[in-house]
């Protein structure tokens, strides 16, 4: 994990020793400091919220392809239980609940 300095310091941390032998010994003491105000895209940022989107997106499609599944499932199931049933009267009325495949 690279090293982050909260805003409003303007040079890193010198460690105390370093600091006082360079003061003892009067050498001098070189800081470097590396420009970070990059002004391109975060490439990073953008690549993860590419793949979260196209993972909902997969997962969304998953699911109505399971739906679909799940109903065509439950239409034969119906139509099998339709079709064994018969015929069902109720008061005189007879409702077909399917047709038979010479009809």
């Amino acid at each position: 994990m690279s090293h982050r300095d909260p805003p409003g310091i303007i040079a890193p941390h010198i460690p105390a020793d370093d600091w006082r032998r360079a003061e003892a010994t009067g050498a001098p003491l070189v800081i470097v400091v590396q420009a970070t105000d990059s002004t391109s895209i975060p490439w990073r940022r953008v690549l993860i919220a590419f793949g979260v989107a196209g993972a909902a997106a997969v997962g969304t499609w998953g699911l109505v392809v399971a739906l679909c599944t799940l109903l065509d499932a439950t239409a034969d199931a119906v139509t099998a239980i339709a079709t064994a049933a018969g015929p069902i009267g109720v008061g005189g009325i007879t409702f077909r609940l399917a047709r038979s495949k010479g009809a």
